[in-house]
């Protein structure tokens, strides 16, 4: 099981979470073609190495983003969701 820390109630098992996909995704302004907004809404990058999630934290209902390893499932980062992706994480 992963243990996840949430930056608001502390380290806490997986259960109690949500993924809710890729982080620092740009939305297309509304003027964009159909293949833009397809590629917006299903082209996710799937890399393996770190990787930049959001997630929620169902207790507090709190959303951060992760860089975690998609190899080991090691967390490398854990940070608010309107922060910038850490330099090495």
């Amino acid at each position: 099981m992963l243990l996840i820390p949430c930056p608001f109630c502390g380290p806490r098992a997986e259960p109690e979470f949500h993924c809710g996909g890729e982080s620092h995704i740009a939305r297309p302004p509304l003027s964009c073609t159909d293949a833009e907004w397809a590629n917006y809404l299903y082209m996710r990058q799937n890399p393996k190495g770190i990787h930049y999630e959001r997630w929620l934290h169902v207790t507090c209902g709190l959303w951060f983003n992760v860089a975690r390893s998609t190899v080991s499932h090691e967390i490398r980062a854990v940070y608010a969701i309107d922060a910038p992706k850490p330099e090495q994480a």
